[in-house]
């Protein structure tokens, strides 16, 4: 496990958010029932969980920058650290009751993201790397996986929601062409623990449009720390500004690249 100070922080930070989140999770189930259904409540608890952790990290690194998913950009006076945040990756499944959803907190450090951390309160998973630390998944350290192949492997999605139908179409063309070549295909329905997923090796790649930096910087180095490949569609280093995605180990990446590269 990594002990570093700032992984100490980021660390501390995301629990108290989680416990949070935990405790709403637990009213969700009840909600549901209502006739006017969880959602106010969910939005609730998001924000609550994102001041949590604006309030903590602001307290231990006085200064830094944030980009949060609700609040959006929070200029400090250090301008050369930029906290990423999404307090709860994951809403829709949060709020149908689903226990798969996650704090994600990246430190982005003169245009690098250095750290990054993704915690799902619900099952105590905790994920965490640091720049040339490694990767680890609580205690244990993490690696992509070894398959070296299309046809055994497990490649994680993202599916463009109703608000997103100006991709609707180019996703059907090219979950087409990866469903003809790849063993197959799940959608855990949040991209920061799609990126955990690849970088403990329970999925072998991964790709989504329309993303967020929120939602992908701190999966993006869990991954590269456990040994995989990350890019955008197009194989270049931009990601954040893109808001596209490719991941996997070296072999899987290239070929999930080229492969939506054809579609």
């Amino acid at each position: 496990m990594i002990r570093s100070a700032l992984m100490n922080v980021m660390t501390a930070a995301a629990m108290k958010a989680g416990r949070g989140l935990k405790r709403d999770f637990g009213e969700v189930e009840n909600l549901q029932v209502s006739v006017k259904g969880p959602g106010d409540f969910v939005t609730a608890a998001d924000r609550r969980a994102e001041k949590t952790l604006f309030e903590e990290l602001s307290r231990a690194r006085p200064g830094y920058c944030f980009l949060m998913e609700e609040s959006g950009a929070v200029e400090g006076a250090d301008k050369s650290h930029v906290w990423h945040i999404d307090p709860l990756d994951g809403t829709s499944n949060f709020l149908h009751g689903i226990p798969i959803f996650a704090v994600s907190v990246a430190l982005e450090r003169d245009g690098q993201i250095v750290a990054g951390l993704v915690y799902n309160p619900a099952s105590d998973d905790l994920y965490v790397a640091e720049k040339g630390q490694g990767a680890f998944h609580n205690n244990r350290r993490m690696r992509v996986a070894a398959r070296r192949t299309l046809a055994e492997s497990m490649v994680a999605c993202g599916i463009p929601p109703l608000a997103g139908l100006a991709h609707h179409a180019r996703f059907q063309v090219e979950l087409a062409a990866v469903m003809a070549k790849v063993g197959n295909i799940r959608r855990l329905g949040a991209a920061a623990l799609d990126l955990a997923m690849v970088a403990s090796g329970r999925c072998d790649g991964y790709w989504e449009r329309g993303i967020q930096t929120w939602d992908i910087a701190a999966g993006v180095i869990l991954v590269k720390e456990a040994g995989g490949f990350v890019t955008d569609l197009s194989g270049g280093p931009d990601m954040l500004t893109k808001s596209e995605i490719c991941a996997g180990n070296e072999a899987i990446h290239r070929q999930l690249l080229d492969l939506l590269r054809k579609a």
